[in-house]
């Protein structure tokens, strides 16, 4: 019999909604999940069994037009907001804090049905790619306990690689979703710049952040993203084009024209190297996609002069962090190294880059105009040993993330959407990620390539961890 952690986030949703499963069912079932591995891998930081329990009980009979997601089990990323619940955003600074307000992240949840579970564990503010902080124990990959489970949405792809969620909500400012997703093997899905805002109030003045859906398929990210981004943001359509997505993991695009490339815009300021294993699932998928019908060539692209813009961007989005100069001992060392940085920047520096980043993002824009798609390595290396960050030594921790994640912020600046999908497995039998790049507006076009890639892999094992 399979087990409700089992389910992708469509099944479990159709059989809630059609009352083979009770929602206090499904709730008992994932919270003794959480209970049992969560100690182990590091996923929640907040468990809210109670107030879970209770809304499960007045859900009752599913309503003959039930929401989407009713009745499914979810939880926030502990950067969302929601009323009465401990929002700490990974600080020790906010250690007590209890909002008496949700973001709209957490009622777009709540209006498609869901029932939150907790608070997924963020690094602190989630400015950085990896998800280790002084307020709880470090995000783990399921694969491998030893190894971190990137971020900054780490505990959210955690908990879904693990079974203790059946899908995520997530956000992303340089590759929060898709970092965290392809450490740990599942679907991380970055939206359009516009689609639907990150709603943590920490958005960086370049406007980087969204919020967006780790899943473990293409389909249920999709699923996860019509939700999300469905009634209450009457202000998220700027992006081109509109959902429902979830039918595009189904469709077929057609033969779409895919550029190529592992060049990374971090190449002229740092050492970048392409893990083995990272080149081989980027060729492995362009021959998936060459042989299904599609068009991929290699990408000409050379930018240059990227890494000062972003790095001031960063700087900039943490001087606006609610935390006193004189309490930034209470932060992590990467977290007040930030803020005094930026908080120092001249006014100038800040206005060009912001300026740099409009025209970073109208050349890239231009760039992958001719393609349909554009897919990349997801991740430059292999899942890291807890620690390999250097969280105590800003500056080396900094360098590190780019290294390990070169592919990622450069999407957000230039406000396109992004999936990450596994395609291929390691030696030791770790799922290794690409990442597909869409057009602005083009989340349909990747979804359904990434189904694609999917169903020329075949099922993936589940990690050894029951």
């Amino acid at each position: 019999m399979t087990e409700l952690h089992e389910l992708g986030l469509g099944a479990l949703a159709d059989a809630l909604r059609a009352g083979e499963i009770a929602p206090r069912e499904a709730v008992a079932h994932f919270l003794d999940r959480i209970s049992r591995l969560n100690g182990t891998l590091g996923a929640f930081v907040h468990v809210s069994a109670d107030a879970a329990v209770a809304r499960a009980a007045e859900l009752g009979p599913p309503p003959e037009r039930a929401p989407a997601l009713w009745g499914v089990p979810l939880a926030d990323k502990d950067l969302t907001a929601r009323a009465g619940m401990p929002t700490r955003y990974g600080s020790r600074a906010f250690a007590d804090h209890v909002p008496d307000r949700s973001d709209p992240m957490a009622e777009a949840l709540d209006a498609a049905g869901a029932i939150s579970l907790g608070k997924t564990s963020t690094p602190e503010f989630g400015l950085t790619g990896y998800t280790e902080t002084r307020i709880g124990p470090p995000a783990r990959d399921p694969w491998d306990p030893a190894n971190g489970a990137g971020g900054s949405s780490g505990g959210a792809a955690v908990a879904v690689a693990a079974g203790m969620l059946p899908a995520a909500p997530a956000s992303d400012g340089g590759g929060s979703i898709r970092i965290p997703a392809a450490t740990v093997g599942v679907v991380g899905l970055k939206p359009s710049r516009g689609r639907i805002p990150a709603g943590a109030g920490l958005d960086s003045p370049g406007g980087l952040a969204v919020a967006g859906p780790i899943a473990r398929t293409a389909a249920d990210a999709a699923l996860l993203l019509d939700a999300l981004s469905t009634g209450v943001y009457p202000y998220a359509t700027r992006a081109p084009g509109h959902g429902p997505f979830a039918g595009a993991a189904h469709a077929d695009p057609g033969a779409l024209r895919i550029g190529v490339t592992a060049v990374s815009p971090w190449d002229d300021a740092l050492d970048i190297r392409l893990d083995p294993e990272a080149r081989a699932a980027l060729d492995h998928a362009t021959h998936v996609l060459d042989r299904g019908g599609h068009v991929a060539e290699d990408l000409a692209w050379r930018p240059h002069g990227y890494a000062e813009m972003f790095m001031t961007l960063w700087r900039a989005s943490a001087a606006r962090i609610p935390v006193a100069d004189d309490r930034l001992g209470v932060v992590e060392p990467v977290t007040a190294w930030l803020v005094r940085e930026g908080r120092a920047l001249p006014a100038a520096s800040l206005l060009a880059a912001q300026s740099a980043a409009a025209a970073f993002e109208r050349r890239t824009v231009e760039a992958f105009a001719p393609f349909d798609a554009v897919l990349t390595p997801a991740l430059a290396l292999p899942p890291q040993p807890i620690g390999w960050f250097a969280p105590d030594d800003p500056e080396q921790s900094f360098a590190r993330q780019c290294q390990y994640a070169p592919y990622s912020s450069f999407v957000n600046v230039a406000g396109l959407p992004a999936i990450t999908v596994p395609v291929t497995r390691a030696r030791d039998g770790h799922p290794v990620s690409v990442q597909l790049i869409g057009r602005p507006g083009g989340e349909a076009a990747i979804v359904a390539l990434a189904a694609q890639l999917e169903r020329a892999r075949g099922p993936l094992p589940r990690p050894s961890i029951d």
